[in-house]
């Protein structure tokens, strides 16, 4: 196997000026199975597509709830994940123990991403290999977050990443613009849909390959956060698949519909017009 005299340690630098660990790890991340999230007026949801290592394994798990207001969605190496989901929900307990209020998710997020940068400047650690989609619903409203295995993290009203993601973020980038006007229902939805394009194959989307996360508030005010999976996702599928019947029904129609009969051609007195 090929090797290069610039990857034997994280700190050392190519001529090019890359630090080439850092890059294996985020390559890491996009070998992950994909997640996304999108941002309603109320609510975040999170969508993940959960892989199954072989045929007799149950399905890893990709959404971690962090705290009473706050989820991540995880793509890349699920075992450095549970250590940053560890280490999240330990600051969101001491906060809430001192302060009596949940940590604002930017101020959390900016912990994890300097975390994940101080691994990209010791020899003694690798870079984390997982790069995570964080929902959160705090005081300043909903909120969704990404950070990636070189420290750097953004602020998303839709993103998508992991393996096949580009056609979710498509899909994103399409219909962005529904999002904030739409019910959570039809979010929840739209997550389906974009992460229906991630899957490989000729395989489809089913209840158990697929998941989601809710966070936002009910009709009183207070923090809700739901993970659905298995039963309770396989009702959100059948409704996608009788609205996608319904559409084909209306486009054979509007196909089969008869022409309109062609003007009357203008006789020789009459004048064109």
């Amino acid at each position: 196997m090929f090797r290069s005299q610039y990857d034997t340690d994280v700190t050392v630098w190519s001529p090019q000026g890359r630090l080439l660990q850092v890059e294996y790890a985020m390559e890491a991340v996009k070998q992950g199975s994909a997640c996304l999230g999108l941002v309603g007026s109320t609510h975040v949801v999170l969508a993940a597509l959960k892989r199954q290592p072989n045929e007799l394994s149950a399905h890893q798990r990709k959404l971690l709830k962090i705290d009473e207001h706050m989820t991540i969605a995880v793509a890349g190496l699920n075992a450095d994940a549970r250590t940053l989901a560890k280490s999240m929900r330990t600051d969101c307990l001491n906060h809430r123990y001192v302060y009596g209020a949940p940590l604002q998710g930017s101020r959390l997020v900016l912990d994890v991403a300097d975390k994940y940068q101080r691994c990209t400047q010791m020899y003694v650690r690798r870079p984390y290999g997982v790069g995570l989609l964080v929902a959160c619903r705090d005081a300043t409203g909903p909120h969704l977050y990404e950070t990636c295995p070189s420290g750097n993290y953004n602020e998303y009203a839709a993103v998508a990443i992991g393996a096949r993601s580009q056609s979710a973020k498509t899909y994103l980038e399409k219909h962005a613009d529904a999002f904030k006007a739409a019910p959570t229902d039809e979010l929840c939805k739209h997550a389906l849909k974009a992460l229906a394009g991630c899957v490989s194959g000729d395989k489809e989307l089913d209840a158990a390959s697929a998941s989601l996360a809710i966070v936002g508030v009910d009709a009183n005010g207070e923090t809700t956060n739901e993970i659905i999976e298995d039963a309770a996702i396989q009702a959100i599928l059948d409704t996608l698949e009788i609205d996608r019947a319904a559409d084909a029904t209306s486009a054979m129609a509007v196909d089969d519909a008869p022409a309109p009969p062609p003007a009357p051609a203008a006789g020789d007195g009459d004048v064109a017009m």
